[in-house]
């Protein structure tokens, strides 16, 4: 057993990858052999990513707020605090907060054999949404 008692800093999510203000916490990233990757990741109002994917998938647990989450050739949905989103691996996406609301949700990866856990691509045009 590995108690972790001291967190990486806070990070800004790069503008290459975001929309927005979007800042990120690390929550474990264990050693190998695990592949598991976990973090915080909060949402200034309208703030969102890019359109990515994950090799093993992504599941994301909303903390608090209202977001939006959207597949590629799907609709946008509404996210809630309480709600978890199970995304299929290699499925292009983004997530983000609502127009007018912060979001954070819990972001679980797992890692490829080769150690890479996402996919980034264009930024996504989010249309003004009323949650």
């Amino acid at each position: 057993m590995h108690i972790t008692r001291q967190r990486p800093d806070t990070q800004q999510g790069p503008a290459e990858n975001f929309n927005g203000t979007v800042w990120m916490d690390v929550v474990a990233a264990p050693e190998p052999p695990s592949r598991l990757r976990m973090f915080n990741v909060h949402f200034a109002p309208g703030a969102h990513t890019a359109w990515h994917r994950h090799p093993h998938g992504q599941v994301l647990h909303v903390l608090e707020g209202e977001g939006l989450v959207q597949r590629r050739g799907g609709e946008v949905e509404e996210i809630r605090a309480g709600d978890t989103v199970s995304i299929e691996p290699d499925e292009w996406h983004w997530h983000g907060a609502a127009p007018r609301t912060f979001m954070t949700h819990l972001a679980v990866v797992e890692a490829a054999e080769d150690g890479t856990t996402i996919e980034w691509h264009e930024h996504a045009h989010v249309p003004e949404y009323p949650c």
